[in-house]
């Protein structure tokens, strides 16, 4: 299937832009990386290049799309693998309303004719993969059965890798976050996907928090995608080479990350970017560290002023103690 998908970060609004992506490729070099869910209007009608540029560092990564017209999803894919990114990807699990009222993300489960019609179409245009992330379900229509014909149904569109958020999606009454907590986990029902499709590419999503807890989905499923505890923690992401692709190479520690990040930072600080677009994404690394504290409130205070640059960084790091900061990543949650 050409990607490995044994471990990914999952694609989150106002999370992982390229900035953040960047980032955390310096962590893990292994790591499969997403983009935020790019809207087929936004690439035929908006301004293609800043959503879809990325840096050749990111590699590999992976386009989301959102859509639900088969010619247009297929117009996009197209446009995005020329920009080099080594799979497409079609939501089918965001329940927002705004998702809805375009009639795309989650609702889409209740039609999985029209998924595979959007599939078919994005592989016949693209040679690069074609993935669907999903639910389990949505609403009521939340039993096996229907996962199963959804599952059935698309894969006869050779769609080979699906990529499986374990709680339903309630189309009303929740807010997105409420729709990321609120649903119970149902994991074993991912697992029962793997056993009835031993020739599909299952990669599991939901409320996996830790690399041992990946380790263990990993004996039932072919990948697994963290979300918010990869972005909060992103530190976590370093001993994922070693754990879960038999990487040999040292962990690198976090003051080491943050001096390969700064040339880029100064590169993007040069094209207008401001300091606080890319700082965001890194308050979270020092986590659990001596002075993760005050590093966090540094940057907050700092980052957001004007002409502010890379001495915000260097500074902040500095109040983090520099020992506690190269010791090993913590796996656990």
């Amino acid at each position: 299937m050409g990607v490995n998908r044994r471990l990914s970060v999952a694609p989150m609004m106002d999370c992982t832009d390229r900035f953040d992506r960047y980032f955390l490729r310096l962590i893990s070099p292994q790591v499969l990386l997403y983009t935020e869910m790019i809207t087929t209007g936004a690439i035929l009608h908006g301004d293609r290049d800043r959503h879809l540029s990325f840096h050749g560092a990111e590699h590999p990564v992976a386009a989301q799309l959102g859509g639900s017209d088969p010619d247009d999803l297929a117009r996009a894919a197209e446009i995005a693998a020329g920009y080099g990114y080594d799979e497409i990807n079609l939501n089918v699990g965001c329940p927002s309303d705004r998702v809805q009222s375009g009639r795309f993300g989650a609702c889409l489960m209740q039609e999985p004719e029209l998924v595979a019609d959007c599939v078919r179409a994005m592989r016949a245009a693209v040679s690069i993969p074609v993935t669907v992330k999903s639910r389990i379900g949505v609403d009521d229509q939340d039993d096996y059965d229907d996962l199963k014909h959804f599952v059935e149904t698309v894969a006869a569109a050779d769609c080979e890798t699906f990529i499986v958020h374990a709680r339903k999606a309630w189309l009303s009454g929740l807010r997105p976050k409420q729709n990321r907590e609120v649903p119970p986990l149902r994991y074993a029902l991912v697992h029962h996907l793997k056993r009835d499709f031993p020739a599909l590419e299952i990669v599991i999503n939901g409320g996996i928090a830790s690399l041992d807890q990946a380790a263990d989905q990993l004996t039932h499923v072919d990948g697994v995608m963290i979300g918010r505890a990869a972005y909060n923690d992103p530190y976590m992401l370093a001993d994922a080479g070693r754990l879960l692709f038999g990487d040999t190479a040292p962990v690198p520690d976090r003051h080491a990350i943050l001096e390969r990040y700064t040339p880029f930072v100064e590169g993007e600080l040069k094209r207008g970017v401001p300091l606080q677009r890319m700082t965001r994404h890194i308050i979270g690394l020092f986590n659990g560290c001596r002075g993760a504290r005050a590093w966090r409130r540094f940057l907050s205070e700092n980052a957001c002023r004007a002409g502010a640059g890379v001495a915000v960084i260097r500074e902040a790091a500095a109040l983090v103690d520099a020992d506690h900061a190269s010791a090993p990543a913590r796996r656990t949650a």
